[in-house]
């Protein structure tokens, strides 16, 4: 008998369009699982693990796009179809970002979903292979640890041989300009120039001379030609911050610069050409500026060929401590280490400010730290929140301690719960404990609390 091909798991509450789905997938070679409800494919994904999930969003109880993060906690890496039969663009976008790999609508061609199943099966077989394999040599001052963070790399490291545009999304102070640079040094363009420019901070009535250049005269104080920032990063990647602050205005010639690859200095009407790489980066949320007028859809697709995410500093943790130790040598000069209490102070915050935070806070240590220890109270306020997620494989708490819990055990148990969604199976794994101590633990938190 033919070992199956791949295993999927179909999410529908109709029994016909299982029973439609389960018997076309059979007969392609899949072994087929089938749920009823969101909450049965979670009973399921606790036990097994399939390699693709094909689920509908309309299901009774938990609808398959509030199950997603779910999904993604049980299942990391596992592609998800969604399916339904009201396509809307908006939600296509908010499923996309919650993890979902693909979105079809409703009545399915089969061949079709065939197609779109395979796709992502092919792919996720790529990223299984890639994620094994060396990353491209980092710069010194590239400090990554966490699993989430490499993968960003993996990724970046496939798409910088190309030509493509590239949008990073991320919260500011997450390191998007450093992603930038990296593609650029993994690019066949690495010995040509890389110039990098926050729209934001341009004046908006000197954005499109910044961009584009101008001659002497095009307007009061113009007082010589400006060859821009389009000609400067001719042959090399032009990385554009914050273009979500571009003026609206000045978007369509933007687009025309990136389809015909070339750029109208102000002040005259003959078209330059050049050669430039688009890198742009954002905090925005530039699907929702699109459908409210802000930003033009025809440029949005044409600088979102391809995405990268970076993570916040709070959901990569295991960077935390790395970043720490390396900023302080940066800034003290001499060799300093970080206390046990200052590391799980630092582990325990929660960074909205992200990596330029965390800088930030480390300078400052550095300054009052006046021997070789960098203790909590040299920190300040800003590392003092101990709510945010913790990991206790990075935090060194010693699990084993039968006295009173710390503040910042509580925490990481506290947050490490709601991160798996209440399961405490996977909290234990996930703290590097048995079930059983977990349990123990959770026992003096209620006796604690009265």
């Amino acid at each position: 008998m033919t070992e199956p091909k791949h295993t999927l798991l179909i999410v529908d509450d109709e029994p016909s369009q299982r029973k439609l789905l389960g018997g076309y997938f059979t007969s392609l070679g899949y072994a087929v699982t089938e749920a009823p409800s969101a909450e049965k494919m979670l009973a399921i994904l606790d036990k097994a693990t399939p390699d693709l999930i094909l689920l509908d969003v309309r299901l009774p109880g938990m609808s398959g796009i509030e199950s997603l993060p779910r999904i993604r906690e049980r299942a990391v890496s596992v592609p998800v179809l969604l399916i339904t039969a009201y396509a809307d663009i908006r939600q296509a976008v908010v499923a996309v970002k919650a993890g979902a790999t693909d979105y079809l609508s409703k009545p399915l061609d089969l061949q079709e979903l065939n197609v779109a199943v395979e796709d992502a099966l092919n792919i996720q077989s790529a990223m299984s292979t890639y994620e094994n394999e060396p990353l491209p040599e980092l710069p010194r001052d590239f400090i990554v640890a966490s699993r989430t963070m490499r993968q960003v790399l993996h990724t970046a490291a496939i798409l910088a041989p190309s030509d493509a545009p590239v949008l990073i999304l991320g919260p500011s102070g997450s390191g998007k300009e450093g992603i930038a640079k990296l593609i650029h040094q993994w690019s066949p363009r690495l010995d040509q120039p890389f110039l990098a420019t926050n729209c934001g901070a341009m004046p908006e009535n000197l954005v499109e001379s910044e961009l584009f250049g101008h001659v002497k005269g095009a307007f009061t104080g113009a007082s010589e030609n400006r060859v821009g920032l389009f000609r400067s990063a001719s042959g090399g990647t032009l990385f554009l911050d914050e273009i979500g602050e571009l003026p609206l205005t000045l978007q369509p010639k933007l687009l025309r610069a990136l389809e015909t690859q070339q750029i109208t200095p102000v002040g005259t009407d003959k078209p330059i050409t050049v050669d430039v790489r688009l890198v742009a980066a954002t905090n925005r949320d530039l699907a929702n500026d699109v459908e409210i007028g802000r930003f033009r859809e025809d440029l949005y697709y044409r600088i979102n060929v391809i995405e990268l995410e970076i993570p916040s500093l709070a959901n990569r943790r295991e960077d935390v401590l790395p970043l720490a130790k390396y900023f302080a040598t940066q800034y003290a000069g001499r060799a300093v280490r970080l206390s046990p209490q200052a590391s799980q102070q630092l582990l325990g915050g929660q960074w909205p400010g992200n990596v330029r935070e965390l800088r930030n806070v480390i300078q400052r240590a550095c300054l009052l730290c006046r021997g070789d220890v960098i203790l909590p109270e040299h920190l300040g306020p800003l590392a003092a929140n101990m709510t945010g997620q913790s990991h206790s494989n990075s935090t060194g708490t010693d699990w084993s301690d039968t006295n009173r819990l710390s503040q910042v055990e509580r925490a990481t148990i506290v947050a490490t719960l709601d991160e798996c969604g209440g399961n405490r199976t996977h909290a234990a794994q996930k703290l590097g404990i048995s079930r059983r101590t977990l349990l123990n633990k959770l026992k003096e938190m209620e006796s604690e609390n009265g």
